[in-house]
């Protein structure tokens, strides 16, 4: 068995235990997010809805192979009806997480984030790709390259805070926690550079918890640790060894993890963070095995929730 393969069975059977995990399946209207409910479904880590049109679900049904008998399914017009139902599911709670089918991903956003019906909370919403990179021993997490486009210094805190609960649902031993940039130093031309040293600052301060932070830093830096050892930053708990990667902006975020993806040959899972319950965004080019690996990610992000609330309410 080849090492990503070997990492991606570990976290299968670090989530099968767990589920399956109750799942509205928003507007699944094409054969590849039907295949991978399916598969999903065959490994015990879903139990799905099937939330959205039931003539365009069964079209769907038919070109994947897959056959519905057995399946709970809500029948809605169109895609944004869909995404509405989704959501009120979760506040029925009749489902535990979402996952994103056919649709626009600003469709599904919409209706999650909505002042009135959402499933908003004290956190900003932000998205964490978990990257298995060829060569690297532990997975990385990327953020946020799919949701804030250009975030200020109090949603990059939250942001920051996620991705950390996220690798803590994960089983991570540690988070280490980059703030990337352009450079390692602070430069007040560089406005990155200085939120990066007040994110740093803020987790001193006890504003962002359960995390080691460090930053800015640059790429290089973050996760190489001859380059570290090169820039005086051998000392640092983050440089060199980081396994998340805090992205100064969206667009940089994105064309690191489809670099990481494209040219490097990472396999990646991607969750939606922040918001009531996980919410998988799949795309159309991910792969069977990355859709699997996604829901196994929002299967062990919900069961870290829900053992979180049983502390708060026995202590």
């Amino acid at each position: 068995m080849n090492e990503a393969r070997e990492k991606y069975e570990q976290l299968l059977a670090l989530a099968r235990p767990l589920g399956p995990l109750r799942i509205a399946v928003v507007h699944p209207c094409d054969a590849a997010s039907l295949a991978g409910v399916a598969a999903a479904r065959a490994e015990g880590l879903i139990a799905p809805v099937l939330v959205g049109p039931r003539a365009k679900i069964d079209a769907a049904a038919s070109a994947a192979g897959v056959d519905l008998a057995g399946y709970e399914r809500v029948d809605t017009p169109h895609s944004h009806a869909a995404a509405a139902v989704g959501v009120q599911l979760v506040r029925e709670d009749r489902v535990d997480a979402l996952m994103k089918g056919s649709l626009h991903t600003d469709e599904l956003m919409g209706a999650v984030i909505a002042r009135e019906g959402g499933l908003r909370t004290g956190r900003r919403v932000s998205h964490c790709f978990i990257m298995d990179v060829p060569g690297r021993a532990e997975p990385l997490i990327i953020t946020d390259a799919a949701i804030n486009i250009a975030p200020t210094l109090e949603e990059k805190a939250d942001i920051v805070q996620n991705a950390i609960d996220l690798a803590h649902a994960l089983r991570f031993a540690e988070a280490r926690v980059a703030i990337l940039s352009a450079t390692e130093s602070v430069n007040p031309k560089l406005p990155s550079t200085v939120e990066a040293a007040a994110l740093c600052k803020m987790a001193d301060r006890g504003q962002i918890v359960g995390g080691v932070l460090d930053g800015p830093l640059a790429l290089d830096n973050a996760i190489s640790a001859d380059a570290a050892r090169i820039k005086g930053l051998q000392h640092s708990p983050v440089a060199g060894r980081a396994n998340v990667l805090v992205a100064p902006d969206l667009e940089a975020g994105n064309m690191l993890a489809k670099s990481l993806s494209f040219l490097a040959g990472a396999d990646a899972a991607g969750v939606v963070v922040g918001a009531r319950v996980p919410i998988v965004l799949t795309s159309r080019s991910d792969t069977l095995q990355a859709r699997l690996a996604s829901c196994a990610v929002a299967l062990l992000l919900a069961h870290a929730r829900l053992v979180d609330a049983a502390k708060t309410v026995a202590g």
